[in-house]
């Protein structure tokens, strides 16, 4: 019985731990969602409330800890383009593949990173790219099949639009952050292979003052 009764304070601690995991990890998502993959574990640390040794019981490194944080987002983003290819109209499935996307990569810069560069969690991303080339390059032959996508749009243009929509919703982040759908309607439009119309722009076009006031933003953050 003694011996049991020694062991009774595990569970607790176990119990602590896990909350320390499920608050540094919520930490850094806020931290590189923000600030980028260039946020260090000090940063971190601060953000979740602890101290650095307690970041670094959990996580070991910065990679481990991206590569946890980002797993989640990764799949979440291959199950998009997955469910995208069972839409029975093949332009709603890559249109809707697109928005979804984009809204997910628009003020993340973390992930917008990760998927860029992958200089964390490499295998992790290739794994993620692997999976979602197939899916896309069949979204795309489907939709030109179908006479809804023009012939000369490549499977390689898909990522690209989205990190170009990530980058007008950062750009734009401080003064208005959904400005990148208005991009997206306008690419949306240049992909079909033709139009009796134009599609209704879903935003106004940045003001003057707005513009200037995004570069101001740009240009403090780059200091």
């Amino acid at each position: 019985m003694a011996q049991q009764t020694e062991d009774q304070p595990v569970r607790p601690l176990r119990r602590d731990a896990e909350r320390n995991r499920q608050r540094i990890l919520r930490a850094a998502s806020e931290v590189f969602t923000a600030r980028g993959l260039q946020a260090s574990l000090d940063d971190v640390a601060r953000q979740a409330g602890v101290g650095v040794g307690t970041v670094y019981r959990r996580f070991p490194d910065k990679e481990s800890l991206v590569d946890a944080l980002f797993e989640e987002k990764l799949r979440a983003i291959v199950v998009l383009a997955e469910r995208a290819l069972q839409a029975p109209d093949s332009w709603a499935g890559l249109a809707t593949l697109l928005e979804q996307a984009a809204s997910m990569l628009a003020g993340d810069r973390g992930l917008v990173e990760i998927l860029m560069y992958a200089s964390y969690g490499q295998d992790r991303v290739n794994r993620a790219r692997a999976r979602m080339q197939p899916v896309v390059t069949r979204l795309v032959e489907r939709a030109q099949r179908d006479g809804k996508l023009r012939d000369d749009l490549r499977p390689t243009d898909v990522p690209f639009i989205e990190f170009m929509l990530a980058a007008a919703a950062e750009y734009a982040g401080q003064v208005r952050p959904d400005i990148w759908r208005r991009y997206l309607v306008l690419i949306l439009d240049g992909m079909r292979p033709r139009r009796s119309g134009v599609s209704p722009l879903p935003a106004a076009a940045l003001s003057p003052d707005e513009m200037e006031a995004a570069m101001r933003a740009v240009s403090q953050q780059r200091r």
